[in-house]
């Protein structure tokens, strides 16, 4: 039997600032650091009103928490392994929040059929798995991304636009520890 530790981290932005959430002890979760969240939230923080979001790779939930935190219309969070899944509903559920929809599923699964289109689509998969490519070629073909859309990347390598499907362009990009991320759009 694989023992699970409960994790915690804290939202840090909006209306549940300041509230924890758990998570799973599950192999290669790592949730977005503190730092990171408050970067990428306040390159959103002006377009965040009515704004729909998917959180592919949802793992700890701390993006998904967080754009719900600070005012996204609705998530849409996918989470592939069942302990970490619920956890995600059980953080749902002591947050209150109703418009937040999460999906025991895999990843590319849910990118196989088009579902819904997405103002931010949130993408921080497993490092060292080769997910990243394959992921941003099923969201341009079957057209997740709302038009003016931007999708966030985190990955274990620097962004290059030569990387990115053609039409991409950088909009902002950083560095924390061994963290790249980045913000494109079309």
């Amino acid at each position: 039997m694989t023992h699970i530790r409960n994790n915690s981290a804290q939202i840090i932005g909006g209306k549940h600032r300041g509230r924890q959430f758990k998570f799973a002890d599950a192999e290669g979760l790592r949730p977005t650091p503190n730092k990171v969240r408050e970067t990428l939230f306040n390159w959103l923080q002006f377009e965040m009103a009515n704004a729909t979001f998917l959180d592919l790779f949802a793992g700890s939930g701390a993006l998904s928490f967080e754009a719900i935190s600070r005012g996204a219309k609705t998530v849409v969070s996918i989470e592939k392994d069942v302990v970490s899944f619920k956890f995600l509903q059980e953080n749902k559920r002591l947050l209150g929040v109703n418009n937040l929809t999460i999906f025991n599923q895999d990843a590319f699964d849910f990118l196989s059929k088009k579902i819904d289109v997405f103002d931010y689509i949130l993408l921080d998969p497993p490092f060292d798995k080769g997910f990243l490519s394959k992921a941003l070629s099923l969201i341009m073909e079957n057209a997740f991304l709302a038009k003016g859309g931007k999708i966030y990347i985190e990955s274990e390598f620097k962004i290059t636009e030569d990387f990115l499907e053609s039409g991409f362009i950088i909009n902002k990009q950083k560095k924390s520890g061994m963290v790249h991320y980045c913000l494109i759009q079309r």
